[in-house]
């Protein structure tokens, strides 16, 4: 019994710890119930690649970070970490620190990686902890969808995966979300 309270102590140290160190996408909230929020981002840079599930698409992008660029720079982890589908390709992206803007940004130099500039939006998004699955994805994506379309909330495009904690980190002290891109009048 001992152990495994370390172990829950520890995992709940590290998830803690990671999350706090690493910058997350600033957003302001709109709006809120029970269910979900909306919130507003403004426009952001990304590094992404195409995910293909295999794996490879997450290295890619963390060795983008870890000076894989034409400036040899490190560049900090941010949260989260977005799957998306676009024009039906899907694609892993890793958000940039805000102290880059397009001149700043080193380029990568594995032409899989991509930077590309999300424009500016309304999205909402459900929290929910545990495992980033495909099977919670689809579950809160279908739990998100109905609340937004009683709420006669338009939905542009696909949902989007986000996930905010390394993979260590037990799946009860986990953030993960699904958003959409939604219609709103400013």
């Amino acid at each position: 019994m001992k152990k495994l309270l370390g172990i829950l102590a520890l995992g709940l140290f590290l998830s803690t710890n990671s999350t706090m160190a690493n910058e997350e996408v600033k957003f302001d909230i709109v709006d809120k119930n029970e269910i979900y929020e909306i919130r507003k981002y403004s426009e952001r840079l990304v590094a992404q690649a195409i995910n293909n599930k295999d794996n490879g698409t997450f290295r890619k992008l963390f060795n983008y970070i870890a000076g894989d660029n034409n400036a040899s720079k490190k560049i900090e982890m941010t949260t989260p970490v977005t799957q998306i589908e676009k024009n039906n390709v899907f694609f892993m992206q890793f958000y940039l620190p805000s102290k880059f803007n397009k001149k700043t940004t080193p380029i990568p130099t594995n032409s899989d990686v991509k930077i590309t500039l999300m424009k500016e939006g309304y999205f909402a998004a459900i929290r929910y902890s545990g495992r980033s699955s495909d099977k919670n994805f689809i579950k809160y994506s279908k739990i998100l969808r109905e609340a937004l379309l009683e709420d006669k909330i338009l939905i542009n495009g696909f949902a989007i995966k986000a996930t905010y904690n390394p993979p260590w980190t037990l799946p009860p002290f986990r953030r993960n979300e699904v958003m959409f891109n939604i219609k709103r009048d400013s």
